[in-house]
Parts: structure tokens; C-alpha cells; sequence
């Protein structure tokens, strides 16, 4: 069975990391874990993970998404099958097409679609909603700020522009400078995307996911030892980000600090086996 890396469920799903590990840290899926501990999807995973954020996106409450996705996995190909597949959330019903048979798991009010080409394995998704903007933005930075996350999967360029007139409009729109700062990390334009964490800290203070953020990037560029302080930032602000504590002690261990490295391992180990109920 293929399994999929966090940046193949990022490019086929449009999903932002943080998403990624919200869904997980919620019981959604349970990924394994590959080489360094890093996750691995099924094809399960990757529909149940979109149609979860599609659920929680329309404000479905959280026991009655882990129902339906129960639902939904136990019914799921675990592969992208040769007639192809689309799920979709209508009239209260998470509806399900594999070629001419349609079944239903519970769902909540939301419409989209997930349509597969096995000639090439891609799974494309179609949503029937527009993305929402921070509620403080103003018009025009709401609209630059659509537009960016509409054009992230396909045309990076023109989102990062569009991010960037977004900024432009409202100094103080947060989620933007974030998503504009994570895809020039993923493009690796390191040194441009930590210019963009820093203004953000400037403008808009520590936030422990821009912290988080700028953490990751610091790994990245061999920054060890800044990293493992932004890290420590973040966790000041939300002792509960999973992977920064994971993240964290894994540097703690390298740099000889055993006691807080087991400090952070487990608390990282406490936050992932953490299931609503």
C-alpha cells in the first residue's frame, strides 16, 4: 500500500501543515510513523483528513466528526480504485461514489468533492465553499487573502503576491505573513521566509504558531540553538503544540540535555495519545 509524506497530503489535499497536525492531535487519523518519526498517510487517511477539516470548517461538532469518519474509514478502498472515487457532505450525509454504487456515512452540512485519476494517482479536491478570513481583515486584504489560499496548490508565485498585497492592506493579518512564510520555506527561500517571521513578531507579536514556524525553519537552516528557542517561545504560549515539544527534545538530546529532552519526549508522547471521547 503506498503511504504518503506531509508535503504529498500538503500539494494533493491544499492543506497547511498546522491543519495537517490539528487533525491528527484530534483523533481524526492515526498516521504511522516512518524514518525520524515522521509521518506516513494511507489513501484512508488522506479522505478522511479533508472531509474532517471540511466538517470542522463548517462547525460541525467534534464527536459527531470522529463519528462520521469512523463511519467513512471502515467503508473506505484502501487504495484509489480503477473507477475512481468522490465523497461528498450533502443534506446532512457524507454520500460516497465508487463507480456506479453510492453509500452514506453520517456527515454534517458541507459540500465537496474528491475526485481521483488513477491514471496518474492524483486525488484533486473541489470545494463548494469560499475560504474564510480572519474576521478583523479589512475588505481588501480579505479579498488578497482568498486569493492567496485559492491560488496556493497550483500557482505559488501569484499566492505569495497575493499574500504580500494581503500584508500590504492589513500589517496586522497574522495568517497571512504565517502561509507566506511557510510556502517560501517550502519553495526554499529560507532566508526570505525567516524576513517574513521576523517582521511578523515585529508587527504582531510571538504567536505560538508563527514561534513554531520559525522553529522549523531554523532546524532547517542549522540553527540549532535558535531553534530550540523559538521552540521554547511557542511552548510558552501553548504548552500543547504536540510536534514542538517532539521537536524539542530531539535538540535537547543532541545538545546533551537529557533531563529536558525527557521532559519534552514525554509530554509530546502524553499529547498524541490524547482522544476525545
Amino acid at each position: 500500500m503506498h503511504r504518503y509524506g506531509v508535503r504529498e497530503v500538503e500539494k494533493l489535499l491544499g492543506l497547511r501543515r498546522n491543519t495537517i497536525r490539528a487533525l491528527i492531535e484530534a483523533g481524526f487519523v492515526s498516521p504511522e510513523r516512518g524514518p525520524r518519526n515522521a509521518w506516513r498517510f494511507s489513501f484512508q487517511d488522506l479522505v478522511v483528513l479533508r472531509t474532517a477539516q471540511a466538517l470542522a470548517q463548517a462547525q460541525v461538532p467534534p464527536r459527531r466528526i470522529l463519528r462520521s469518519m469512523k463511519a467513512l474509514r471502515s467503508r473506505l478502498p484502501e487504495e484509489m480504485p480503477l473507477s475512481g472515487l468522490s465523497v461528498r457532505v450533502v443534506a446532512e450525509h457524507v454520500v460516497v461514489k465508487e463507480g456506479g454504487s453510492h453509500w452514506q456515512a453520517e456527515s454534517g452540512q458541507y459540500l465537496l468533492a474528491f475526485e481521483g485519476d488513477p491514471s496518474d494517482g492524483s486525488l484533486n479536491v473541489v470545494e463548494y465553499k469560499a475560504a474564510e478570513a480572519p474576521a478583523d481583515a479589512a475588505p481588501h486584504a480579505t479579498h488578497w487573502f482568498e486569493q492567496a489560499l485559492a491560488l496556493e496548490r497550483d500557482e505559488p508565485e501569484s499566492a505569495r503576491r497575493a499574500y504580500e498585497r494581503a500584508i500590504a492592506e492589513a500589517p496586522q493579518l497574522l495568517n497571512a505573513r504565517i502561509n507566506l512564510g511557510s510556502l517560501l520555506h517550502e519553495a526554499g527561500c529560507l532566508t526570505e521566509a525567516e524576513h517574513v517571521y521576523r517582521e511578523a513578531i515585529a508587527a504582531c507579536g510571538s504567536a505560538p504558531t508563527l514561534m513554531y514556524n520559525l522553529g522549523v525553519l531554523l532546524d532547517d537552516m542549522d540553527r540549532k540553538h535558535e531553534a530550540m528557542d523559538a521552540y521554547r517561545a511557542a511552548l510558552r504560549g501553548d504548552p500543547g503544540l504536540a510536534d514542538c515539544h517532539y521537536n524539542l527534545a530531539l535538540l535537547c538530546e543532541q545538545f546533551s540535555k537529557p533531563r529536558e529532552a525527557i521532559r519534552h519526549m514525554a509530554q509530546y508522547r502524553k499529547l498524541i495519545e490524547v482522544k476525545p471521547g
